[in-house]
């Protein structure tokens, strides 16, 4: 697995600083004239002018009061498109995933089975520890993709009269018993396999969809289930501090200081154009980015590069262990031909292809590899 342990997770962000410590150093301007493409993930693209032509046409009202009329509508597009209830926009992921988990908890105690790797249990700040008060059952996929059936049922902790245990309660899958699925990236997912959301959707109760990612929005995602569900998730996000004028404090006891939550909207409906419109219009472009995926990747294996995971969608971790440079001496030279890519390891580096990444791309990371390599 790319991040098996949380000593090399830490040895990962030690190496993107590194590459990446010297852009403070330079300005903006000089920055952006001398990289014409990042690759590092498909979270850095920025809004495009018919984008922002659809953000001023928003209909939008007083969020709390139910009259935010175009984050409305895009809850319902989202519902039907998944063949659920209802839905409920989100600032981020994170917060999608953290209330997802705790809107399918109830009487404690409790666990959660996921895989070691989830997003959730690696990338989250310990937020389902601190929300949801839960353990956590984390799982590593033999076959270092996926959890199987075998694996969930051979690490779920049935509910005994054991009061010794936390019973499993919600199993967690991303990308692709309650079940929760954390879809930030479901939209590749489903073009990719030729499945609808729909198809997808209906083997779980609830799950989250980020439109930040591979569709390219500014900011948003979402939680889908059923009303009661939604319902339920809308006084969690009331709790986590959104949609609400007014921060939320609560005072922890046992460490004796205030926390707050200070996430405010009223008028998200600028945010739900901007991802009704990637919808429309950027969707359709993922399958393009799968294929000049692959085909950098049928480029790469021509040059003796192998891969740490299979090139499915628009991701390519490259790993470059067979030849005589680690990773980042890679990145550098790539990024001194104007693309950024982001090392995940000494050995592996993730090549992210989104619609702000030109045909060309391709062509100056192969060109530079053959170069140095």
């Amino acid at each position: 697995m790319l991040v098996a342990s949380r000593a090399q997770l830490f040895k990962r962000n030690t190496i993107f600083r590194r590459l990446y410590s010297h852009f403070s150093n330079e300005s903006k301007d000089a920055a952006q004239a001398r990289i014409k493409y990042d690759m590092r993930s498909d979270t850095v693209t920025k809004p495009t002018p018919k984008m922002f032509e659809r953000i001023f046409s928003a209909k939008v009202g007083d969020d709390v009061y139910g009259e935010d009329f175009s984050v409305i509508e895009l809850e319902k597009r989202m519902a039907e498109l998944c063949g659920k209830e209802a839905g409920m926009f989100c600032a981020s992921g994170t917060m999608s995933n953290q209330i997802g988990i705790l809107a399918n908890l109830s009487i404690p105690p409790f666990s959660i089975l996921c895989d070691v790797n989830a997003h959730i249990n690696v990338y989250e700040a310990g937020g389902i520890a601190f929300h949801s008060r839960a353990s956590t059952t984390a799982v590593k996929p033999a076959n270092d993709k996926y959890l199987t059936l075998p694996e969930v049922k051979s690490n779920y902790i049935q509910d005994y009269d054991d009061v010794h245990c936390a019973p499993t309660r919600l199993i967690c899958l991303e990308n692709t018993i309650n079940g929760v699925v954390n879809g930030a990236r479901l939209w590749n997912a489903s073009v990719e396999a030729g499945f609808s959301f729909k198809d997808i959707s209906q083997y779980f109760d609830s799950l989250s969809v980020c439109f930040s990612k591979g569709l390219g929005a500014p900011v948003g995602s979402i939680l889908i289930g059923e009303k009661r569900f939604i319902h339920r998730a809308r006084h969690l996000r009331k709790l986590f501090g959104g949609g609400t004028r007014a921060a939320f404090r609560r005072i922890d006891y046992e460490v004796k200081c205030n926390i707050v939550y200070n996430y405010r909207w009223r008028q998200a409906g600028i945010l739900a154009e901007a991802a009704q419109y990637c919808i429309d219009n950027h969707l359709p472009l993922l399958k393009e980015d799968h294929k000049r995926a692959k085909a950098l990747a049928t480029e790469l294996e021509k040059l003796g590069i192998g891969f740490a995971h299979p090139v499915e969608t628009n991701m390519v971790f490259a790993d470059f262990s067979n030849t005589k440079l680690d990773a980042i001496k890679i990145a550098e030279a790539i990024e001194e031909a104007g693309v950024l890519i982001m090392p995940y390891s000494e050995t592996v580096a993730r090549i992210v292809f989104h619609h702000q990444v030109g045909d060309d791309a391709s062509d100056i990371i192969i060109s530079t590899l053959k170069r140095i390599l």
